[in-house]
């Protein structure tokens, strides 16, 4: 089984879809791990064999992190699944919506009820990403709520700077109506760090990095960490063009440290942070808290509206969760994400089954890749 692993990685670099690449499979205890290609493999002197220690920009896959987080604190009575996010976001209060969302910036009505945790966490506050990016709105949200920098940390403005930029940015629906990608796990881990008056790096290191012993995963890699930290790579024309290399925009903490994308981390420390999320796996959720995770709440108008991102899939906490078995990797009940830089990580609570992939690329679309579909596939299959 190890060796088709390897294979099927190895297939994807020699093809040129990714220059480097690692994936586990965890069936209970028997984990399956392989790895291909190289680190930077375009610099000269600078290529190292992507091993099982390498640190990878984990993207997307820090969301999870962040709604696993947000549950300790509402099972500590920290925030409420009820509560107004304005209770700690004051900019946030009274937020204006676009009349219709394909409208102008100046066509606004007020929102009709305040935004709650619960919407940051089903990402249903009204800001983030729709199927359609043209529309005025979602252009607002990138020139003024920075999220054109997702990729680009350094580049964020600190979390009260942001906050403020953001409270000038209509919302596309009204709270609860639509589900958007991304922006509401921002907007939830400023939230927390305000409601602990912990800086978020801090919050998350003490809630879940020293805990679970994921000594490697923060907002950016150490200096002791840069020989095992990968370039990073977008897809082009002519092959693969260099983004950042690991001395670049994740070589230090940024000032806004993003909770829908920020992490750097390892295959191994993401697997312990994946296992608590299966059956018995943790003893700092609760089982109210881990439904709370990996199941969807989006009705099917709300599914259908989020195509581009959501194919038989709804939204738990923080990550996708199958809703039904429209392609061969597909498990009902499997919850999981693709983060922006080719990283995807998903749990079957069904079978004991966790599966991570992590490699150099940033993916231009989240239309799954051929590595990524054979490699849910193998996951979900055997």
């Amino acid at each position: 089984m190890a060796n088709d692993l390897h294979h099927l990685l190895q297939s994807a670099v020699d093809r040129g879809e990714t220059p480097g690449v690692v994936a586990l499979v965890a069936r209970g205890d028997d984990v399956e791990l392989a790895t291909a290609g190289a680190t930077e493999p375009t610099e000269p002197g600078g290529s190292r064999p992507i091993a099982r220690d390498t640190l990878f920009r984990i993207a997307s896959l820090t969301k999870a992190v962040t709604a696993a987080l947000a549950m300790q604190l509402i099972e500590e009575g920290l925030i409420g699944q009820d509560d107004p996010i304005s209770r700690w976001l004051p900019e946030l209060a009274g937020p204006m919506v676009v009349r219709t969302p394909d409208g102008p910036l100046d066509d606004l009505v007020p929102a009709h009820r305040p935004i709650t945790v619960a919407d940051l966490l089903t990402s249903r506050a009204g800001w983030g990403f729709p199927d359609d990016f043209t529309w005025p709105a979602v252009g607002a949200l990138f020139v003024r709520g920075w999220q054109q920098y997702g990729l680009q940390p350094q580049l964020i403005p600190a979390p009260d700077e942001w906050v403020k930029d953001l409270s000038g940015v209509p919302l596309l629906y009204q709270p609860g109506e639509r589900w958007l990608y991304n922006t509401c796990s921002d907007i939830l881990g400023v939230l927390m760090a305000r409601a602990t008056r912990m800086t978020l790096p801090d919050l998350m290191a003490e809630r879940v990095f020293d805990p679970l012993g994921m000594t490697e995963t923060s907002f950016a890699a150490r200096p002791d960490q840069l020989d095992r930290f990968t370039a990073y790579y977008r897809p082009g024309p002519d092959g693969m063009t260099l983004a950042d290399p690991p001395t670049g925009q994740w070589s230090s903490v940024p000032a806004f440290p993003s909770g829908a994308g920020g992490l750097v981390g390892t295959i191994d420390d993401y697997l312990a942070f994946a296992r608590t999320l299966l059956p018995g796996g943790s003893n700092r959720l609760s089982p109210q808290s881990l439904q709370m995770i990996l199941s969807n709440h989006l009705t099917a108008e709300q599914r259908a509206a989020a195509t581009r991102f959501l194919d038989g899939q709804g939204w738990g906490s923080g990550g996708a969760v199958d809703v039904a078995e429209t392609e061969p990797w597909n498990v009902v009940g499997r919850y999981g994400w693709t983060g922006g830089t080719g990283m995807t990580a998903h749990v079957i609570p069904a079978t004991n089954t966790v599966s991570i992939l992590l490699s150099t690329t940033a993916m231009p679309d989240p239309a799954a890749t051929p590595l990524q579909k054979a490699f849910w596939t193998y996951a979900a299959r055997g």
